[in-house]
């Protein structure tokens, strides 16, 4: 649990950082840091741990590769998809469908990991993803949800192809066949953002340069972008490493509240009614979890 708190919290203000790339460099300059001035980091996060622990690097092998990649791509993809459908959605509309992820992890992760989960995580998975639904749209933007069908099957392909990479990384980290659970999950780690940045770095070398160029320029900002996004990453991969995925993404709804709290700490702007009242069902989901984490 205070692994995933850590990882949602790196998250929101990774994602503050990476609001504020975008209006220099674009969107896709700020994805990209995510995963091109994250590598870095994460192979030193993979160094510090191995000296500190004094455990050697485990064995890649073909199980393993084969996990990490397909969770490498899925990642790229479901980025590419969230970002279609936010810039043809309001954000609220378009993260409702990308946040139905848990409901497909809990899924997927029964049905290619064996990751059987007790009814009250059922329960607790449901009622997140019905106050992720309430706190994303206004009420009269329900129809939104349910009338576009374009847009809902790219919204529910972003949120299953994020789920499928967190169930393809925690299948990766399970595959290693030695070390503690923080060297597989730094180890399959930085085995997926190599992935990651030779893919877009070679679709950057071909196709717009000029983006990459462009996040050199703001070279701090990147790196500071890069760095939460390893660390965060680190986080999510170590819970990985110690429970089923569907645990870790529903707990880490926690997510919300706390980049509501950010939100108002930087524009003043007090959350509205319907979104304060998806927080607390959101809020009631995650005690059930806890509840049966602790059963």
């Amino acid at each position: 649990m205070p692994i995933t708190l850590a990882a949602a919290s790196a998250q929101v203000v990774r994602n503050g950082v990476q609001a504020g790339l975008t209006q220099t460099i674009g969107t896709l300059g700020a994805t990209q840091v995510r995963f091109v001035f994250g590598w870095p980091f994460a192979m030193l996060f993979l160094l510090a741990a191995m000296v500190i622990s004094d455990d050697p690097l485990p064995t890649m092998n073909a199980a393993a590769l084969g996990w990490a990649t397909l969770g490498a791509v899925g990642q790229i993809g479901a980025t590419a998809a969230m970002l279609l459908v936010m810039n043809q959605r309001a954000f609220g509309v378009a993260y409702a469908y990308i946040k139905t992820e848990p409901v497909l992890v809990a899924v997927m992760g029964v049905v290619l990991l064996g990751d059987h989960l007790g009814p009250l995580a059922w329960a607790a998975i449901g009622t997140v993803t019905v106050g992720v639904l309430v706190a994303s749209a206004r009420p009269a933007d329900y129809g939104k949800l349910f009338g576009e069908g374009r847009m809902i099957a790219w919204g529910l392909a972003s949120g299953a192809m994020f789920g499928l990479s967190a169930i393809a990384f925690r299948g990766a980290i399970g595959a290693l066949e030695s070390g503690t659970f923080l060297i597989r999950a730094l180890c399959v780690l930085a085995v997926g953002l190599t992935i990651q940045t030779a893919l877009l770095g070679l679709w950057l070398a071909v196709r717009d340069r000029s983006v990459f160029l462009g996040s050199l320029r703001v070279w701090r900002s990147s790196l500071g972008a890069g760095f939460l996004g390893a660390f965060a990453s680190a986080c999510w991969f170590s819970a990985f490493a110690l429970t089923p995925a569907a645990n870790v993404r529903t707990l880490g709804l926690i997510e919300m509240p706390l980049a509501a709290l950010l939100a108002k700490r930087l524009t003043g702007k007090s959350p509205s009614r319907y979104e304060l009242a998806g927080l607390a069902v959101v809020m009631t989901g995650v005690a059930l979890l806890l509840a049966s984490l602790a059963a």
